[in-house]
């Protein structure tokens, strides 16, 4: 129950068995417990101590794998950073999660560089880079730097294979292994700490829904600074699997890097489904190995061209960075769930839809999903120094997650949106998501986001930007024909507007927050002024 205790297990268990590839080379179990007990080592010769917290801005390498790991033998904490973090977004984190070290990339420096005046004293450890000595801001360090006049203290990043190995402190599930700060998409981003019982519980979680086992290899692009990408490096531990580890996402490129890997199994998100399938078909559409993917918030309608075109079955399920796998279905049951749900309650776990007034709402109305835990350490323990907003999201022993859900006679779970971004328009509570699923069905609409934008009555109007499919022309008057043949006519759309490609989070989320600043411009479409 603990990433330390579990790794050393499996390593007995499978020895010389690969493990773990990044940047196309694979170590064993074995080898990997080494490498883990001799990072851990490196850390404590450079001060770092059981609690501490150790940040990383850097995209997907060994060397972070290894931090995380050295990390969790030591009791330490890794806080590993979105790489697009830049100014204040960058800056805050920092400065909450009072780290004791930033691990960093050449390339990134700039960025640190500039925020750094504004920390206090922040030991940077540089990947590739020298090997000690002060350095100042400057064109040679990356865009952000020139306006700082800082001077740090940059140091080589430490080097795991100059030390003998430290054998694991002992710890307890419950001892924090990692803070993941969130995307902030629709407020301030947060950091969740995230017990090493917690990844160990998405493993199994998890492993039992994709039916994960030794000859599984995982593969994933996504990056490690997110939840899904570290969660799924436990999955392949507790199922005594491989893990492989891609560069930054490539709808081009993805299942021929996941050939490569020789993957059985690998990871979507959200539009990423949309986007590999908008390439044009090929031969590598069937030239590898994957057979099935954890493609949470994948378009319903998409789901079954998706496993037509590439053999890839598709599983959707429900799981925050807070939570675990809290719903879902399992890779062998994918057949028997209704289209566009999110799954049952997953054993462990309890769920509740409730209206404002925290009041259970029954089958087939639309209110908050609240959510529990009967597994030990299951969860997040909260929000890093945030007591404040911890007490507001974990309360009366329920996590409230802010997603509004219709939970049917049968126990079935549909995602309706976030609360967040409910549109009210004409006196009706309005669906994003379901206006958004309706537009993707249309053959010319490769990727959509709806959101509100400010009426000149009151409430809300629903406003739509669409990213055409490849080749095709896309009539903008035939598309609301289209929409009203499928929705209420308080959920048409009456801006619309067309974008080369929708603006995503590192993750694949879409930016609604910058959709909505941005809102109506010379450009919209607005169909009641059409001709």
């Amino acid at each position: 129950m603990t990433v330390p205790g579990l790794l050393r297990l499996r390593a007995r268990q499978r020895g010389d068995a690969p493990l773990l590839r990044v940047g196309g080379e694979w170590s064993s179990y074995r080898r990997t417990e080494e490498r883990a007990a001799r990072a851990a080592a490196a850390l404590a010769a450079r001060g770092i101590h059981g609690g501490d917290r150790v940040a990383a801005l850097c995209g997907n390498r060994i060397e972070l794998v290894e931090l995380f790991l050295g990390c969790a033998w030591l009791g330490a904490v890794l806080v590993p950073l979105n790489t697009a973090l830049r100014g204040t977004s960058l800056r805050e984190p920092l400065r909450r999660a009072r780290a004791s070290a930033l691990l960093v990339e050449p390339a990134l420096l700039g960025h640190v560089l500039a925020v750094t005046g504004e920390l206090g004293p922040l030991p940077l450890w540089l990947l590739d880079g020298p090997s000690a000595g002060p350095t100042s801001t400057g064109p040679d360090f990356g865009a952000g730097a020139a306006n700082a006049e800082v001077e740090v203290e940059v140091e080589a990043a430490p080097d795991p294979a100059e030390h003998d190995p430290l054998p694991p402190v002992e710890l307890d599930p419950g001892d924090p292994v990692a803070i993941l700060f969130t995307s902030g998409t629709t407020g301030p981003s947060r950091g969740v700490c995230c017990p090493h019982g917690q990844l160990v519980q998405w493993g199994h979680t998890v492993g039992r829904a994709l039916a994960l086992g030794p000859t599984d290899v995982l593969h994933t692009s996504l990056p490690l600074f997110h939840t899904n990408a570290l969660n799924a490096f436990l999955q392949a531990i507790v199922a005594g699997a491989g893990f492989s580890v891609g560069g930054r996402f490539s709808a081009s490129r993805f299942f021929a890097d996941a050939a490569d890997a020789g993957a059985t199994v690998t990871y979507l998100l959200g539009a990423m489904v949309n986007m590999v399938l908008a390439q044009p078909p090929g031969e590598r559409d069937r030239a590898h190995q994957v057979t099935r993917a954890l493609a949470p918030a994948s378009p319903p309608a998409l789901c079954g061209p998706f496993a037509e075109r590439f053999g890839v079955t598709l599983l959707d399920g429900f799981g925050t960075t807070e939570t675990n796998l809290v719903l879902g279905g399992s890779i062998s049951t994918v057949g028997q769930v209704p289209p566009g749900s999110l799954g049952r309650v997953v054993d462990g776990f309890a769920a509740r839809v409730v209206d404002p007034h925290g009041i259970d709402l029954p089958a087939g109305e639309p209110g908050e999903l609240l959510v529990r835990t009967e597994l030990p350490h299951a969860f997040a323990t909260g929000y890093w120094d945030d007591p404040e907003h911890t007490a507001r999201r974990f309360r009366d022993g329920w996590f409230h997650t802010g997603d509004r859900v219709v939970r049917d006679a049968e126990g079935w779970f549909r995602f309706v949106d976030r609360i967040k971004d409910v549109i009210r328009r004409r006196g009706e509570n309005v669906s994003g998501y379901e206006v958004e699923q309706v537009l993707l069905r249309h053959p010319a609409v490769a990727d959509a986001a709806v959101f509100a934008v400010p009426s000149d009555l009151a409430e809300d109007e629903v406003m739509a930007v669409l990213v055409p499919a490849p080749g095709a022309r896309l009539d903008l008057a035939e598309l609301l024909d289209h929409c009203a043949g499928e929705l209420p006519y308080f959920a048409v759309p009456r801006y619309l507007e067309t974008a080369a490609e929708l603006p995503l989070t590192a993750t694949g989320k879409v930016r609604k927050e910058q959709l909505r600043a941005t809102g109506v411009t010379a450009r919209t479409w607005d169909r009641e002024r059409r001709a």
